[in-house]
């Protein structure tokens, strides 16, 4: 592919991450608060916490740490079963009565889960780059970090890239034992109610 229509698709990609991903569900959660919706505020809950991997994918790859390849991946996945994967939510949020909250929601939601399974696939090619040595030289790969650095640029522009590696991976961390914990003793011995506490 050529290198200027792969940038171009690659930071398109990060485009609708920024809007799909944090600024339409912020609107969508301040709006869900204000309404008095608990299935929606507690779909947004769950979608803010799966997305935080994202977010931390783009820590991890400010300091060309591998890593933030694989997080990127599996964050979009894990966006798109969060948003569907709980049935009495998905029940609560169909029997609402129909408002432009549940109609800007529900588009949201499709959209999302588009953008999330189409860049999921798009990026399965660029998976090797989790073990590229040379990931922030060869243009293949360098392609993914130029948003993450300049994101670096605008909000970290005296710290360390070093140090933002640290607090990707610290957050890497932490989501990793919640998720496990979430898994091994809520979701499976508790079920579904384990997330209205």
């Amino acid at each position: 592919m050529e290198e200027t229509l792969l940038k171009a698709l690659v930071w398109t990609n990060y485009k609708l991450f920024v809007v799909l991903c944090l600024i339409v569900p912020l609107i969508l959660s301040i709006w869900g608060l204000v309404a008095q919706i608990p299935s929606i505020q507690r779909l947004l809950v769950i979608f803010w916490r799966v997305a935080s991997l994202i977010a931390i994918a783009i820590y991890l790859l400010i300091p060309v740490w591998e890593l933030g390849y694989v997080a990127w991946f599996l964050g979009h996945i894990l966006v798109v079963i969060s948003l569907w994967f709980w049935v009495d939510i998905n029940d609560e949020i169909r029997d609402l009565a129909k408002t432009p909250l549940r109609f800007t929601f529900t588009v949201w939601r499709w959209a999302t889960t588009f953008y999330g399974t189409i860049s999921a696939i798009v990026f399965l090619p660029f998976l090797p780059c989790t073990i590229s040595s040379d990931a922030s030289v060869e243009k293949f790969c360098r392609v993914w970090l130029e948003a993450p650095w300049h994101y670096k640029s605008w909000f970290h522009p005296n710290a360390t890239t070093g140090f933002i590696g640290f607090l990707g991976m610290m957050g890497l961390t932490i989501y990793l034992i919640y998720f496990v914990y979430f898994l091994t003793f809520r979701l499976i011995k508790q079920g579904r109610i384990a997330l209205q506490q």
